[in-house]
């Protein structure tokens, strides 16, 4: 029979989070070793967890970071919101898009400790979700907005604008944050979309007894609406919808944007 004590056991316990009985199962596997413990601990976790993989995990919290002209987002999933927005659930979170910043998309893999420890802890299906690094160039700005619920990250942009401002920059990620664009410009949306967009447009546009020679006209006005929906450039700003997001740029280029929000 290995040789541990009360206080040996309520150490683990203190170390892991384990119950008091695995603990002392955990010693009684690994002849008392104390760090074997915790890893025999830790694998068992492990693989209760695994097996609950096939659970949704439709919430979450998401981070953004911006240093000088280098922006990261990181989306990390589970199942529930009571544990997204728990304080170490977005401490991670966090950490994981600091991380990225500073490291690269697979720089995630350094917290990958910390990520079974929390899968272990709240006994969810919770994994690393979508990852996005924007790295400007020289002169770039590169900025970010991040959206709160109940302290946690819900959604989060990145823009990269070239010839503005920060001020510019930062309004148009807010924007973006409310009216979701999944496109830059028009060239970027798949042509098969627009196609069956502009065939139900003509059908509907029949259906409603307008004349054959109006046709087009009425389905191409139609089509730009859809776009407008669609393609942020073509959006009326949400604060002054006279102007579109591309009169608000002027002579500034808007390179590129990013987008991760808790259920999409």
């Amino acid at each position: 029979m290995p040789e541990f004590t009360a206080k040996d056991v309520q150490k683990l316990r203190q170390a892991t989070g384990a119950g008091m009985m695995d603990a002392k199962k955990a010693l009684t596997e690994n002849d008392g070793d104390f760090e074997a413990a915790g890893q025999w601990l830790r694998e068992k976790g492990l693989a209760k967890v695994a097996k609950l993989s096939d659970r949704e995990n439709s919430q979450g919290a998401v981070a953004a970071v911006v240093e000088g002209n280098v922006g990261a987002i990181v989306e990390v999933k589970c199942e529930t919101d009571f544990s997204a927005k728990a304080d170490d659930f977005v401490s991670l979170v966090q950490d994981l898009a600091d991380a990225v910043v500073s490291g690269g998309v697979d720089a995630t893999a350094e917290l990958a400790a910390r990520i079974d420890e929390i899968k272990i802890a709240k006994r969810e299906n919770i994994e690393v979700g979508q990852v996005i690094r924007i790295e400007g160039a020289d002169g770039d700005i590169v900025d970010s907005y991040l959206h709160l619920q109940d302290g946690r990250g819900v959604n989060a942009v990145l823009v990269q604008l070239r010839g503005g401002t920060r001020e510019l920059a930062h309004d148009i990620a807010v924007h973006i944050a409310f009216t979701k664009p999944p496109f830059l410009t028009r060239d970027e949306v798949p042509a098969a979309e627009v196609d069956k967009e502009r065939e139900a447009l003509l059908e509907i546009t029949k259906a409603e007894g307008k004349p054959e020679q109006a046709w087009p006209k009425i389905v191409e006005g139609r089509l730009t609406a859809w776009y407008k929906e669609r393609v942020l450039l073509e959006q009326g700003y949400v604060k002054d919808d006279k102007q579109s997001i591309s009169q608000m740029l002027g002579d500034a280029e808007l390179v590129r944007f990013a987008q991760v929000y808790i259920g999409a």
